[in-house]
């Protein structure tokens, strides 16, 4: 008699198993943006966000910060590895399909690639920060007309 209360504890216990799984592996294909921000703020706390943008599949990130550096994250399971892209450390084209950029790490570049976004809008913005976050020195002195 007590066999099958048994058995319907064990089936029970096996359909909660496979929700959770299948809720846990959803969650680990998923980049969500929220982690994306808490993971550069624990890999550089000393840096504000000002503004993010996901690239179209979400697997990567790219981050302007309050006084005009940029930054970067790529997607690693749950995790994101999180750089800070340094003047003169990046190379940056248009890709193809005219709505995305081609991006070359000099100094970490197994994060290079073509990240593709929603619209041209963006990846033109994701530019402007990238050259943006140049900050180039000039030698050359002001003249002062007249």
């Amino acid at each position: 008699m007590g066999w099958p209360i048994v058995i319907i504890c064990i089936l029970l216990a096996s359909i909660f198993y496979l929700r959770m799984k299948a809720r846990a592996e959803k969650d680990r294909r998923e980049p969500d943006t929220g982690v994306a921000i808490l993971d550069f703020g624990r890999a550089f706390p000393e840096e504000a966000i000002r503004a993010i943008h996901a690239t179209a599949d979400e697997k990567a990130y790219f981050v302007r910060l309050h006084d005009g550096k940029a930054g970067f994250m790529a997607a690693h399971g749950t995790h994101f590895v999180c750089h800070l892209i340094e003047a003169g450390k990046v190379n940056v084209s248009n890709a193809e399909s005219g709505r995305g950029l081609k991006v070359h790490f000099t100094d970490f570049s197994y994060l290079d690639g073509v990240y593709e976004f929603v619209s041209p809008e963006i990846a033109a913005e994701v530019s402007l920060w990238l050259l943006g976050s140049f900050n180039p020195q000039s030698d050359f002195k002001a003249v002062p007309a007249g």
